[in-house]
């Protein structure tokens, strides 16, 4: 050992071996994204093909995993792993800038219209928007709650699910059932003909 072996620092050991081992729920986070955070970067890269959004990703990843508890090494490698959970995530992110994407024009076509609407018609849109706030409150607030997150947030039915902390299969109940009970109520509503 010579003099500027002692002064350098102490060298941390590598995550043992290759990338493809398996890791166990002791292992230090830091140990994992030293050796991941590479290759769940450019995945992420090159999924929402912007740094900025794949930064946020690769971080969303890590917190998850951190939130999780570590990780099975009985389920395989680490890394295969974050990267099927980063390529979940990031379809989870296009899918919803999708539909906020297509809420944005619906919304915009309501708001502005291509052609200035005649007086008659702006009273018949004022009505219509009066029905469906009145329908909307008439629903029972759990199905209420579920529409208006998918609609007005543009959240997925999993998405909504993760959120409220409910089953895929609660969620899809209640705005199917949300929706059933909006168009009895609009189709019954007085000024329907």
């Amino acid at each position: 050992m010579n003099s500027s072996d002692a002064d350098a620092p102490p060298r941390r050991p590598r995550l043992r071996g290759h990338l493809g081992e398996r890791l166990g729920a002791d292992d230090d986070l830091e140990e994992v994204y030293d050796s991941c955070g590479g290759p769940v970067y450019r995945l992420a890269l090159r999924l929402c093909r912007s740094s900025h959004e794949a930064e946020d990703l690769a971080h969303d990843v890590f917190l998850r995993y951190r939130q999780q508890g570590g990780y099975d090494p009985a389920r395989g490698p680490v890394l295969a792993y974050l990267l099927l959970m980063t390529r979940s995530m990031a379809i989870n992110r296009i899918n919803q800038r999708a539909n906020r994407w297509q809420l944005m024009q619906r919304w915009s076509e309501h708001l502005f219209p291509a052609a200035v609407s005649t007086p008659h018609e702006s009273a018949e849109a004022e009505d219509l928007a009066e029905r469906v706030r009145a329908a909307l409150a008439a629903i029972p607030a759990n199905q209420r709650q579920v529409l208006e997150m998918a609609y007005y947030e543009g959240l997925s039915q999993s998405a909504i699910g993760a959120l409220l902390e409910l089953p895929l299969g609660t969620v899809k109940t209640r705005a199917r059932q949300g929706l059933i009970r909006l168009r009895a109520l609009l189709h019954d509503s007085p000024a329907n003909p």
